[in-house]
């Protein structure tokens, strides 16, 4: 058990370097190794959802990290403990990961010209980053559009196509965009996708090897060249030399080139004059960051694309204070529904703040009983002292007890200050009080519609 311990560290320290660290923490860090046996590997996972969600989403990177520490062939099984009392589990068979494996290995580590063929190259595209998930708004509207007329016309059109914006705005999905779209309209057309980082370390070792006529060679075979984050080559003057090689045989022979960078190229230093001009031979598309329209209409299509229930306060409390970048908006769904998931609590606007405000700076909310009080009798049209009587009508109960369950959600005050302000009531009534509308919003859907509009319109007070 030692041993398996130190292996799946291993594991771990490896995917902690290719991810973000709130996707880690969220679906990695939970996972504990049960045991490694025959080439089976048991993980134990919170819930079933957990096991899904990986075996969909992360599998290619589980599979070759098990490759690397664990060796060939190994088998993955999930344990899902449902009961902690008798130790109660579930056990699923997650796929094979030897054949993923063995495709990473031979795939993502070898330059492309190792493995040189004249017609079919691996494209290293993400065809996941496709334009039906590169939703269009005000602040993409221009890029967007371009990116489809290059892909439909490569060479005829916005040539080079140059991509720039802050991070997280999009403009690596643009690209495996355009390079997806073009392989669906013509399958024989030579793509790539590489990393300016991806492609210096491939020109370092050609220079090594004493191989640079291949490297260039095969680029020059290139019908559709995607260069990302093309700003790293900056300073680096031989490859600057080479890549300038590269690209005026490409242009010359109508071949499509697109750069993405995170500023446009009058804002290069360093770079050699006659690149920075070919540079804006064509299309120079900025990626603004997206509007709130924009925001949620990502936000909508992620939920309803993953099958999420989510209010439209939320939808609109997340799109309010994520506003940067499109990849913190992904991470707050996700982190969103794992916090759902594994505490087995409801996706509302409390949830969200905590789970937004891990992610961005969100302008501090605060609310204080007295206006939690005034806000709820003012929906329900009642006056504030009866809400602090004995009175046991029904609207004046309900009021009495949504007026207790937000006390305690957004104020610091304890179960007795809470039953205090609101008709002396007892830490029994308030706890029962809590309980209470906790089971109304698990059934009860115009309860809960009600809640959740006392609960925006608290928010929204000025």
């Amino acid at each position: 058990m030692e041993q398996l311990n130190v292996q799946w560290k291993q594991c771990l320290d490896i995917i902690r370097d290719n991810l973000d660290r709130t996707v880690f923490d969220t679906w990695f860090a939970p996972l504990v190794p049960v045991s490694f046996k025959d080439k089976e590997l048991v993980l134990q996972v919170p819930s079933q959802f957990y096991y899904e969600y990986i075996e969909e989403r992360y599998l290619d990177l589980l599979s070759n990290v098990l490759f690397k520490v664990f060796g060939n062939g190994v088998k993955l099984r999930y344990k899902i403990l449902v009961d902690r009392g008798s130790n109660e589990t579930l056990d699923y068979s997650g796929r094979s990961t030897q054949t993923l494996a063995n495709n990473q290995e031979n795939r993502r580590g070898n330059n492309p010209f190792d493995t040189f063929r004249p017609v079919d190259i691996d494209p290293q595209l993400n065809f996941d980053l496709n334009f039906d998930e590169f939703l269009p708004g005000q602040s993409n509207q221009l890029a967007r559009s371009a990116g489809l007329s290059v892909a439909k016309n490569p060479g005829k059109t916005f040539n080079p196509m140059f991509i720039y914006g802050p991070s997280g705005v999009g403009k690596t999905h643009l690209a495996n965009a355009i390079g997806v779209a073009a392989k669906v309209h013509n399958p024989s057309l030579r793509v790539l996708y590489v990393s300016s980082n991806t492609f210096q370390l491939q020109f370092t070792n050609a220079v090594i090897q004493k191989s640079i006529n291949d490297f260039i060679n095969f680029y020059q075979t290139i019908d559709l060249l995607i260069i990302d984050d093309v700003q790293q080559i900056i300073g680096k003057q031989s490859t600057q030399n080479t890549f300038f090689n590269i690209f005026n045989h490409l242009h010359q022979m109508h071949k499509q080139i697109v750069l993405t960078s995170d500023r446009m190229p009058t804002q290069f230093n360093d770079i050699e004059e006659r690149l920075l001009t070919r540079f804006k031979w064509g299309l120079v598309a900025e990626l603004e960051r997206p509007d709130a329209q924009l925001r949620k209409d990502i936000l909508n299509h992620k939920i309803y694309k993953d099958g999420i229930h989510m209010s439209e306060e939320v939808v609109d409390y997340i799109a309010e204070n994520v506003s940067d970048n499109v990849r913190d908006l992904e991470g707050a769904i996700v982190s969103l529904l794992a916090q759902s998931t594994f505490r087995n609590i409801p996706v509302d606007l409390a949830l969200a703040d905590k789970v937004v405000s891990n992610l961005v700076n969100v302008r501090p909310l605060t609310i204080t009983m007295e206006q939690i009080r005034s806000t709820v009798c003012d929906y329900f049209n009642i006056d504030e002292k009866d809400i602090q009587t004995q009175s046991r009508k029904k609207e004046i109960v309900i009021a009495r007890q949504i007026a207790m369950y937000l006390s305690k959600q957004y104020t610091n005050n304890s179960l007795n200050a809470i039953g205090n302000a609101l008709g002396k009531r007892n830490h029994a009534t308030v706890s029962h009080a809590l309980q209470a509308v906790k089971n109304q919003l698990e059934t009860d859907r115009e309860f809960k519609a009600a809640f959740n509009a006392i609960e925006t319109k608290l928010r929204n007070r000025k």
